[in-house]
């Protein structure tokens, strides 16, 4: 079975090995690039088909989730939304990029309230957090507008391309999502 989560105007999918060359165009962006940690710059040659097998391999095994961010208007492939699970404690990082002409409407809060769902509702997560870089605020807005909570900044705590970079944190678990909820 294929895994699709929808929402009013977004498709969330499993990557499909002819997304490649999408995915090397928009994640391989310097914009998109610079202010994610896992994206390389230049994204090399054969780099996309190999992470899509990859991400496809860890859904099988439910080590995690990771969604194409598609118009429902057009099938117009934007980005990429995951859910990075640690089974053992029941929670999980939420991840994502879109390609910078899609920045800007909303497109990420979108997938991000609806995968935050999909952790809550369907995986029984008891905790998902997200993190971006202080000189991303676009990023944190994202997290903040799908209801997670500010955490805590942590200085200078990854190296992206020889600098080190300030990281903004935020999590949501179950209670806060479902206040009434027992769990």
């Amino acid at each position: 079975m294929r895994l699709q989560l929808h929402t009013e105007r977004l498709l969330l999918r499993p990557f499909e090995p002819q997304d490649a060359n999408v995915v090397r165009r928009l994640a391989g962006e310097y914009a998109v690039a610079s202010t994610t940690l896992s994206l390389p710059h230049p994204y090399p040659d054969g780099a996309a088909e190999t992470w899509i097998a990859f991400r496809s391999d860890a859904a099988k095994h439910g080590h995690g989730y990771t969604f194409a961010i598609v118009a429902r208007a057009d099938n117009r492939l934007m980005g990429c939304i995951s859910l990075n699970l640690t089974s053992e404690h029941r929670r999980a990082e939420l991840g994502y990029w879109l390609g910078s002409a899609y920045w800007g409407n909303g497109y990420a809060t979108e997938a991000a309230r609806r995968v935050i769902r999909f952790g809550f509702e369907e995986l029984n997560l008891n905790r998902i957090w997200g993190a971006a870089m202080t000189r991303n605020p676009a990023s944190s807005a994202v997290l903040r507008k799908s209801g997670m909570l500010h955490e805590g900044t942590m200085k200078q705590h990854i190296r992206k391309w020889d600098r080190f970079e300030d990281v903004e944190y935020f999590g949501l678990t179950i209670s806060d999502y479902m206040p009434t909820s027992s769990s």
